[in-house]
């Protein structure tokens, strides 16, 4: 499987911060390449908020999230919108990968994957699935809907799938080797992120992703789920990370790094941008992408 996919309508990005912490400096430099490769192109920006962390997702971070973005030199068009609004359109994609044999119930939990013998990991997200729910066959569940039970995507055993990058250049994958049957769907009632922001970009007709580094691995099984839900997949541009002193990733525990905590200092979009220039050192992207996997 490869993808590659001519986008001939008009560019169509999006910024998809989730509310669980206070954006730091690492997501804005990700969210002003976004917003310049938009520009770029004289397309059009969305800003989608992702929110289906019932959990993690607090009312500060929300109500804090619009606000930073602006200081930070951020805009978009038309109003928000919330994953947490969305839920039919997710369970209407369900019932289509349902109805299809392309997912099954799973009654394993994390910690159940995570001890499996052998359970390796794929870029350091979600371990591989040992199979130990998974269906011999193609199986149409009677399930009328998803609730009570973890939902994972069949993946196709030994598939290549291949794309570029237009940042970090040809990547390939191993389907069943690389990575394995992933969640879609989990038994608290709420869809993956893996089949919520495929639904999302398909139906919001986004032509480009732009996002960290971190999510190069999920694109691949974000492709087969937009194959297996006859959707268009758009281009991916994923852009390095900001690191601390250290050389680890920023996260949102940073909070002294928050886009929040640096306002209060006095410190500028025009300082951050500056101060932290030097980690990021941005590829020239679309124009030279370096090979990847």
């Amino acid at each position: 499987m490869r993808h590659s996919v001519e986008h001939h309508q008009a560019y169509r990005g999006r910024l998809a911060p989730s509310p669980t912490g206070y954006l730091h400096a690492g997501h804005a430099f990700t969210f002003w390449r976004a917003q310049e490769r938009c520009q770029a192109r004289q397309g059009t920006l969305f800003l989608r908020i992702e929110d289906l962390d019932r959990d993690r997702c607090r009312p500060e971070f929300r109500e804090a999230l619009s606000g930073d973005l602006h200081w930070f030199g951020l805009r978009w068009a038309e109003a928000p919108i919330q994953q947490s609004d969305r839920h039919s359109l997710y369970l209407e994609a369900w019932k289509k990968l349902r109805e299809r044999g392309l997912i099954y119930p799973c009654d394993c939990s994390r910690r159940d994957v995570l001890s499996a013998a052998g359970a390796p990991h794929f870029d350091d997200e979600e371990p591989i699935y040992p199979g130990t729910c998974r269906p011999f066959s193609l199986t149409i569940s009677d399930s009328p809907d998803p609730v009570g039970r973890n939902w994972r995507f069949r993946v196709p055993a030994d598939e290549g799938i291949a794309f570029l990058d237009l940042c970090a250049g040809p990547q390939r994958a191993m389907a069943g080797r690389d990575f394995g049957d992933f969640l879609i769907w989990r038994k608290d009632n709420v869809p993956a992120y893996q089949l919520a922001v495929v639904v999302d970009d398909a139906e919001q007709r986004i032509t480009e992703v732009v996002r960290g580094a971190d999510l190069l691995g999920s694109t691949f099984r974000q492709l087969l789920l937009y194959r297996a839900l006859d959707l268009p997949a758009p281009e991916f541009c994923h852009v390095p990370l900001v690191r601390d002193s250290l050389g680890k990733r920023l996260a949102k525990r940073h909070d002294a790094l928050s886009l929040r905590a640096l306002r209060a200092q006095g410190v500028t979009p025009e300082e951050i941008r500056k101060r932290f220039a030097p980690m990021w050192e941005p590829p020239l992207c679309g124009e030279n992408p370096q090979p990847g996997i």
